[in-house]
């Protein structure tokens, strides 16, 4: 398949979690306190970019994340509430480019760009 005509710029996705232990800098190994770590953060806002354009994808189709740019602004503690939120800025044939960013309770705590591929599931998996 060669067009993705449904999938449009503009398309907007959310993820949200609750600070748990495990994803704190020390269970990551990125840092040594229990603060919202900077790779689940990203995690977060890739969550929310696959989601928005997932079921707009003809059947056996995903996408896969192949560049983060981002910046994490702000600590968040255990507990508190975070929000990735993604919208689609291009969408060139199979590559998408995302706006990304993540609140916590007080604002924002990170922002970037993601992109990610369109790819046709089990060719995919098979050339691994």
């Amino acid at each position: 398949m060669g067009t993705f005509s449904e999938i449009q710029t503009g398309v907007k996705g959310s993820s949200a979690i609750t600070v748990e232990p495990k994803d704190t800098a020390r269970a990551y190994g990125s840092g040594l306190i229990e603060v919202f770590a900077t790779p689940a953060m990203i995690a977060l806002m890739e969550r929310a970019a696959h989601e928005s354009v997932q079921p707009l994808l003809p059947d056996g189709y995903l996408t896969v994340g192949s560049e983060v740019n981002v910046k994490h602004i702000k600590a968040t503690g255990l507990k508190k509430q975070v929000r990735a939120e993604s919208m689609l800025m291009s969408a060139e044939g199979k590559k998408l480019t995302f706006k990304v960013e993540a609140y916590d309770e007080e604002g924002k705590i990170g922002f970037g760009t993601h992109t990610r591929y369109i790819v046709e599931e089990k060719p995919f998996m098979q050339s691994l």
